[in-house]
């Protein structure tokens, strides 16, 4: 899990004071404290992690390689790609008789803090400015452990890389120890963010390699760290079947793919595609789709517009980034909302009004224990989105999770549906916009240098 830290935000701005906030009138003011130094893993418990990973994955097929690690020993951070939980457990077989510390977020926590606590994870909440897990991170390195996190934050939704934010090489030019890239393939193919309930039979294949020494990163600069890093974690899960001739012959293999490929690039109608079987369809004008098995797509008739489900969802990006750029994007919709500020059950605030645009970023607005909430999310304060499909903790639907320092807020839509995968492209690029405006350009400090 990550968070958001950059420095080139100040904190004395408006832009980043929730003084117009309103929080909920829970009943119980205590909420779960995440700033907290995580303890050290017992050995007897990297121990236990191990074997029980190792029973975990026997009958699946893996193979778990190391590159470039001979001599490797802790301190070191471990920056891995996340595509489903069997990431968790193919990464300890890796590490072995290391202890690790891993970012974990919130929703981890729920109804086992104490075991969370007990094998040393460091808790926070995704997309937040969490200064204190830059703190636990450097005393898990001095302890001589290894620091474990998933820059992408999520689960990737395509099977490609997600957003992965410039305060990752902040972080690694401060801490200054060998950094680890792993990248799992196979996972995602194997168990699907959007139908992650079945498995395909797909090989895994997971890779350690050391990407960075500390003496490099002494020389180096933030931006050749962090062109570093995203070279090393850039994967294409697609790519990796096709090329390794894997056949996924599950005749449910397209089961859930609407979810990502919400618009229909035929008739550019949003939110009214389906699936079933190994077929894609739009219900506005009839046009399907086969996902083969090779994880290619072929249109029934007309024109296949993509035949790489990458290439769909990228697209699908270009578009929402369209509507941000040109001030159109607006969403807005009623949802129940749960809330978890504290780590044993979810608060059901009930309905509240959910509103996202490219100057406000996140508004929420409802009513709960006799009392109105305001909470803000203000576009540089979230470079991207927790979503969730048929998220079972709460209810089997899909749902976004908008967090603060502390508190998070599971929304429900209520009227619009397969809405989740364009919220969360459209908070990225109303992210990188404000990013943009606020930076000075080349031209812009060529004027102030000259004036």
């Amino acid at each position: 899990m990550f968070f958001v830290y950059n420095e080139s935000i100040t904190f004395g701005e408006g832009i980043m004071n929730n003084t117009n906030n309103i929080p909920v009138n829970y009943k119980n003011k205590k909420k779960y404290k995440t700033a907290k130094y995580p303890i050290r893993q017992p050995i007897y418990l990297t121990g236990l992690i191990w074997v029980l990973s190792f029973f975990a994955t026997l009958f699946k097929k893996h193979k778990v390689e190391k590159i470039n690690m001979e001599g490797l020993k802790p301190p070191y951070m471990i920056l891995s790609n996340h595509m489903s939980f069997i990431d968790f457990e193919l990464c300890a077989l890796g590490t072995g008789s290391h202890r690790v510390n891993n970012v974990v977020n919130i929703d981890g926590y729920y109804r086992r803090p104490w075991l969370m606590e007990w094998i040393g994870a460091i808790c926070t909440r995704k997309y937040t400015m969490d200064l204190h897990l830059i703190k636990s991170i450097r005393k898990v390195l001095s302890r001589g452990d290894v620091l474990c996190m998933y820059p992408e934050a999520r689960y990737s939704p395509c099977g490609t890389t997600s957003f992965i934010p410039e305060s990752v090489g902040m972080l690694v030019k401060r801490n200054k120890v060998p950094v680890v890239a792993v990248v799992h393939r196979g996972n995602y193919l194997h168990s699907p963010f959007w139908d992650f309930r079945r498995k395909r039979k797909v090989p895994l294949h997971t890779t350690l390699t050391k990407i960075l020494t500390p003496e490099e990163i002494e020389v180096m600069s933030v931006d050749e760290i962090n062109d570093r890093i995203k070279e090393a974690l850039t994967y294409n899960e697609y790519k990796y079947q096709q090329e390794n001739g894997i056949l996924i012959k599950e005749p449910f293999r397209a089961e859930g793919l609407h979810k990502i490929l919400y618009q229909c690039p035929h008739c550019h109608t949003e939110s009214k595609m389906s699936s079933k079987g190994s077929e894609l369809f739009c219900t506005e004008c009839g046009k399907r789709w086969t996902l083969n098995e090779n994880g290619t797509l072929t249109a029934q008739n007309g024109e296949t517009e993509f035949d790489q489900v990458p290439d769909w969802f990228e697209w699908e990006r270009s578009q929402v980034v369209a509507q941000v750029e040109s001030g159109e994007y607006f969403f807005s919709d009623e949802a129940d909302v749960y809330s978890m500020p504290r780590c044993w059950n979810f608060e059901n605030l009930g309905s509240a009004r959910v509103t996202h645009d490219v100057e406000n970023g996140f508004v929420l607005e409802g009513h709960y224990n006799g009392q109105d909430y305001r909470i803000q999310r203000h576009p540089l304060q979230t470079n991207s989105l927790h979503i969730e499909y048929d998220w079972f903790r709460i209810r089997p639907e899909d749902n976004i999770d908008i967090s603060t320092e502390d508190d998070s807020f599971y929304c429900y839509f209520k009227n619009a549906t397969d809405v989740v995968t364009k919220l969360a492209f459209a908070t990225e690029a109303i992210y990188q916009k404000h990013m943009r405006e606020k930076r000075p350009t080349s031209k812009d400090a060529a004027a102030k240098s000259g004036s």
